[in-house]
């Protein structure tokens, strides 16, 4: 593994060092994140609402107001139509629950994930005209719904598409189209997630319909959720939106919310971006990947706190269930990478089988990317042929532009640079393969596989101090963009013996430099273990954290990486 240790220019340092009268690895961290002059640096260490742009910056913002406006006026019913993730159910929870607070007649709409597919469908679009509703919503999905919106302005029903993903170059028949990608959009944020998209709609659609707040200020709980499940930047506005939406979630209104808080053990700890990653947000999409993601909205939106406390259980037990079928994929997936790929030549894992279950694949692609330090692309094929495929990027490729250059073969994909979906038909799926690592295979070289930690700068563990948590915690919310920062320590003695935990997959030891002593932890580092006990020195690639367990809290050095120095 190549640790990068960034160098900020050292006249910056020094300048922060004594602008902010704080130690030279305080001001490294600081220099890294752009932080220049200590007046302009309270925007960032005070998260405020007033940092929020005008959401009627962003292209088309008037005419989707007003189109709903008509609506509300005349009482005509309007459908909220949602992906089945984290990002899209919590997306149309805020839609519909503000949308009610407006006084707007609506109902909402998850497809299924087996039948339906991803994106807006035919059966949304008759569902919406089975109740009446000549305006469609959509959250999270739609920016390449073709087909489907023109559908819709067949059967007389008007459709708003607010969506985050990569456009192309066209776009579908819709009223209007919120997303701060598309082109000639100058909003100034582009990181928003489709949660956030939705939140700006409606901080605009109560400005017109002249409430005395932003209605979606109620519901930031759930923008902070979205952002921090759809891994988008923690930066900018949804640096702010995340602060001010883990002190909602913390206040404990949204009876969902709080207990699937309950459910995880969660109640009472201090909230963090990944607490809601891997603690909340894989019991919301355990919903949509083993049944009905209709569920996931009513859990968000129900105001009776007995049928949040049914609904958690459920996600709970599919949670577990998901997780099964998960292992017995990716195990599968394992073996199928060792038996059909090129693992000196392929720079793309690309495979597929008949029968995995679609609602694990993209956990599996993500795994598989991290096992082998590469590109993955997991596909599994139905009945019809048909593939339901994730793909999961590393650094050095953009995914969506990669897909792109395979679309010939392809009948849809979208996503990100880093994440993306795709679904392509058995009879094609050599050609895609072949044609994806040729293109892959020529853009990227050996030394792009080579996984790197980005480390803000060298320290000692005398510099740990109660000034230099206060610190890192002001740092935060943490995420995509804005990284729980990470350091270097070398020449660092292990002191009594170090513990394999958790079936041997794991580390645990204590770290010691001139009589500061710290227990460490390193997740999947076991096979470090014959370092630590040869007696001698070693460097520590680690972050900082506090560690509660049983109503302690200790700090503690979580391990990225060890190595013996030359």
């Amino acid at each position: 593994m190549h640790w990068n240790i960034k160098k900020p220019p050292e006249d910056l340092v020094s300048t922060l060092k004594k602008e902010f009268k704080t130690s030279e690895i305080i001001a490294r961290v600081l220099a890294n994140r752009g932080i220049e002059l200590r007046h302009r640096s309270r925007d960032f260490f005070d998260p405020n609402i007033d940092q929020l742009h005008n959401p009627f910056m962003m292209k088309n913002m008037d005419i989707a107001v007003d189109r709903i406006l008509k609506n509300i006026q005349n009482d005509i019913p309007i459908l909220v139509f949602g992906d089945y993730d984290v990002d899209g159910t919590t997306g149309a929870s805020l839609l519909y629950l503000s949308l009610t607070d407006l006084n707007a007649k609506v109902d909402f709409y998850i497809p299924d994930r087996e039948k339906e597919g991803y994106g807006l469908s035919s059966c949304g679009i008759d569902h919406a005209k089975s109740k009446g509703a000549d305006l469609l919503i959509t959250c999270d999905c739609g920016i390449n719904a073709f087909d489907p919106v023109a559908d819709a302005n067949q059967k007389g029903i008007d459709v708003i598409i607010t969506d985050h993903h990569t456009p192309d170059k066209t776009l579908p028949n819709a009223i209007a189209i919120l997303n701060p990608k598309q082109k000639d959009c100058e909003y100034p944020f582009k990181g928003l997630c489709g949660c956030g998209v939705a939140f700006k709609l409606i901080s605009a659609l109560s400005e017109a319909c002249g409430s005395e707040f932003n209605v979606g200020l109620k519901y930031l709980d759930l923008v902070a959720l979205a952002t921090a499940a759809d891994m988008v930047p923690i930066m900018g506005e949804n640096r702010v939106l995340v602060h001010h939406g883990l002190e909602t979630i913390e206040k404990g209104e949204n009876h969902g919310v709080r207990q699937l808080l309950k459910e995880t053990g969660l109640i009472g700890e201090s909230l963090n971006v990944g607490k809601l990653v891997f603690g909340l947000a894989p019991k919301i999409n355990a919903a949509g990947r083993m049944g009905d993601a209709n569920r996931t909205v009513e859990l968000l939106t129900t105001s009776k706190k007995q049928k949040a406390e049914e609904l958690a259980s459920i996600f709970v037990r599919e949670n577990k269930r998901r997780q099964l079928i998960q292992e017995e994929v990716v195990n599968d997936a394992i073996r199928m990478v060792h038996a059909q790929v090129d693992l000196e030549g392929d720079k793309v894992i690309i495979i597929g089988s008949d029968g995995w279950h679609p609602g694990v694949i993209g956990i599996v692609a993500s795994r598989i990317k991290d096992e082998f330090s590469r590109h993955a692309i997991i596909i599994s094929f139905d009945e019809d042929g048909v593939g339901k495929g994730s793909a999961r990027s590393i650094p050095k490729l953009n995914l969506y532009d990669a897909l792109s250059h395979t679309s010939e073969f392809l009948e849809g994909f979208g996503g990100h640079p880093m994440a993306a979906g795709l679904t392509v038909h058995k009879s094609k799926f050599e050609f895609f393969k072949s044609q994806l690592l040729r293109h892959v295979n020529k853009i990227l070289t050996p030394k792009d596989l080579v996984p790197t930690i980005s480390i803000d700068g060298e320290m000692n563990l005398t510099d740990i101090n109660s000034r230099f948590m206060r610190f890192l915690e002001k740092l935060g919310p943490f995420g995509p963009g804005n990284m729980r920062p990470k350091f270097v320590t070398r020449n660092v003695s292990i002191s009594g013996q170090p513990r394999l935990i958790g079936n041997g997959e794991h580390i645990r030891f204590t770290a010691s430099q001139n009589g500061r002593n710290y227990p460490a932890v390193g997740f999947k580092l076991s096979s470090h273990y014959e370092d630590l006990i040869r007696g001698i020195p070693v460097d520590l690639a680690y972050i900082v954290e506090v560690n509660e367990w049983q109503g302690t809290s200790t700090i503690q050095l979580n391990i990225r990486d060890i190595q013996i120095p030359e």
